[in-house]
Order: structure tokens, then C-alpha cells, then sequence
């Protein structure tokens, strides 16, 4: 049972949040946390960033980095672009409906790689990821996407963005960012047995290693790994880890893998007195908005994910202990 306390702190939120409150954590009726999630294409979060989008259907004028941003300069990456945008929208629940049209408009968009077409995909695992995930959402064709996680798919089970520098072996960041796509495949299509050697090639990759340690030492794999931080971008941290497996799970009616234990434990540890958790950090960057905590700080959103991984690693410890 959630506290009173906690459960009203938290439903003070944007409806972007709040929608994901009522529904995982409050048990609320369909009804309920379903018009509050119809709210976020017109208020907030969701209203402010659609208003952003330029007449050709992108955010700030590029794919991936704003019109005019270069690698070497004295600013850090901004979050602004198209894809991050895409990708924050959809992971609010925003309505596909309410993009009407972007889908075509962004065929006209080019990478700033290679001036590739955008729903063909980049080099990039994680820019792929996104734009897997995105088009499935948008109802746009990236399909091609799809093999092309299948053919960059690394020996040891993962993948890593590297690759087109030579990398052999598999990233923490990658992987799972390849994972979520794939998951979103196959909750979308009709044949999720086209995606299914990949996902447990990669889940293996990151079941492997605890989903933290290098298998070489049994170290965690850097500094960062138990930061938690919202939004996470395009880095790893084992909260994103353990809600991979817990949306897997749901998805695939299978039950939790043990050697997650030290992940879970390190979340629960995380925990504060009065029932929340902190943001890990804050990545530099524009941003249109900024939609959770400062770093230190009592965070809705890290709360929100690691009450709903333990809920579900409870839940299952439960009926099989």
C-alpha cells in the first residue's frame, strides 16, 4: 500500500507522471488514469514540447542535433532535436493522433550522418533504438530497422555503437537501448518470434554481468552505473536495467532471473527514510524543459520506476518463496 504522504506528493505531478502513478502504482481504474493521460497532449509537459515542433515536422531544426550544433564546441549536446523530442513525447503517452502528419513530414528529414533518410535508420544502436520505437509509434515504415538490429547484433549477445569504429564487444548502454526497441517490437507486431533469439541474446548479455559488473573483474562497469537519473538519455543505470526486465516480463509472462538480485538490492538500498528516492545527477544540455529534480534532490520520476521494479520483484518473490 502506498503511504498517503507519498501517494499525495507524487500525484502532485504533470499529467506526463501522473497518468503512470495512478495506473502502477495506484491500481486506479482504467477510466481514471486514462483521462488523466489524455491530458498531456493538451497541458504541461507534453503541450509545451508540442508547441515546439516546426512546420516541417521537426524540433529545433535537426534529426539528432539542433540546426547548427557541431561536435567540438564549447556547449554540451543539447536534448532539444527531433528525436529526443519523439522519443519523450512517446514515452509520456502522448497519442500518435496528435502528431498527425509528422510521420511523413520527417520522411523528408535527413540524418546529420551521412544525410541518410530518417526512418531508414542511422549507424548508431541507440539513435536506432529510438527511431525503432518512434516509428512503431508514429505508424511509420521502419521495419528495415528492424534487420538491421538483427544483422549489428555482436558474438557476445549485445550491441554497441561502436561498431562502425571496430568494437567487438558489446556496451551496457547499447544493449539496453536496443532491448527496449525490440520490446517495443514485439509488443507492436504480430511475430515477436522475429525479435525473440535477439532479445535473449541481449537480456543473457546483461543477466551475465548482473546488469553492472564487467565480466572480466566483477566491478561495476563505471562511476555512473547507480546514479539514477531521469531522464536518462541514452546511458545505462541499473534502474533502467531492472525496469527493462520488469516490462519484458509483463510482456512475455516470464518470471524474474535471480542473478538480478544485487541490481535490486542496490535500488532498494537507494530507498530514503521518508519513502523516496533522489536524482542521481543532471546531464548538461539545453532542454526545452527541465521535467524532473535537480541532482540530489527528491525525484518523482526515479521514485515512480523504483517503486515499480521493486513492486514487481516483490510480487513475484512472493508467490514462489
Amino acid at each position: 500500500m502506498l503511504e498517503t504522504h507519498l501517494a499525495q506528493w507524487l500525484l502532485d505531478s504533470d499529467p506526463a507522471l501522473r497518468w503512470q502513478i495512478e495506473r502502477d502504482l495506484l491500481e486506479a481504474p482504467a477510466e481514471v488514469w486514462q483521462t488523466t493521460r489524455a491530458r498531456v497532449a493538451t497541458e504541461g509537459f507534453g503541450a509545451e514540447l508540442l508547441r515546439h515542433q516546426d512546420a516541417d515536422g521537426q524540433w529545433a531544426g535537426g534529426a539528432f542535433f539542433p540546426a547548427g550544433w557541431e561536435w567540438g564546441g564549447s556547449e554540451p549536446q543539447p536534448w532539444t532535436a527531433t528525436t529526443w523530442v519523439l522519443k519523450d513525447l512517446r514515452e509520456w503517452g502522448v497519442p500518435a493522433s496528435s502528431l498527425e502528419g509528422t510521420a511523413e513530414k520527417l520522411s523528408a528529414t535527413r540524418w546529420e550522418y551521412e544525410d541518410l533518410p530518417y526512418w531508414s535508420g542511422e549507424v548508431d544502436c541507440c539513435i536506432n533504438s529510438w527511431t525503432l520505437s518512434n516509428g512503431l509509434w508514429l505508424g511509420a515504415d521502419v521495419d528495415a530497422i528492424v534487420d538491421w538490429f538483427l544483422d549489428h547484433q555482436l558474438d557476445d549477445g549485445g550491441w554497441n555503437c561502436e561498431w562502425v569504429e571496430g568494437s567487438q564487444v558489446s556496451s551496457f548502454h547499447s544493449t539496453l537501448n536496443a532491448l527496449i526497441a525490440l520490446l517495443d517490437y514485439r509488443r507492436e507486431k504480430a511475430d515477436p518470434a522475429r525479435v525473440a533469439a535477439a532479445r535473449r541474446g541481449g537480456e543473457e548479455y546483461l543477466l551475465n554481468r548482473a546488469l553492472f559488473r564487467r565480466r572480466s573483474t566483477g566491478e561495476p562497469f563505471n562511476e555512473w552505473v547507480f546514479s539514477l537519473a531521469h531522464p536518462r538519455r541514452a546511458y545505462y543505470n541499473v534502474l533502467a536495467g531492472a525496469d527493462y526486465f520488469r516490462g519484458a516480463a509483463e510482456a512475455d509472462g516470464s518470471a524474474p532471473d535471480l542473478r538480478m538480485t544485487d541490481a535490486i538490492e542496490n535500488i532498494r538500498s537507494q530507498r530514503q527514510p521518508d519513502g523516496r528516492w533522489l536524482q542521481g545527477h543532471r546531464l548538461p544540455g539545453a532542454v526545452w524543459l527541465h521535467q524532473d529534480a535537480p541532482a540530489g534532490e527528491p525525484s518523482k520520476w526515479v521514485t515512480l520506476q523504483a517503486m515499480r521494479v521493486l513492486n514487481w520483484w516483490d510480487a513475484a518473490s512472493s508467490r514462489t518463496g
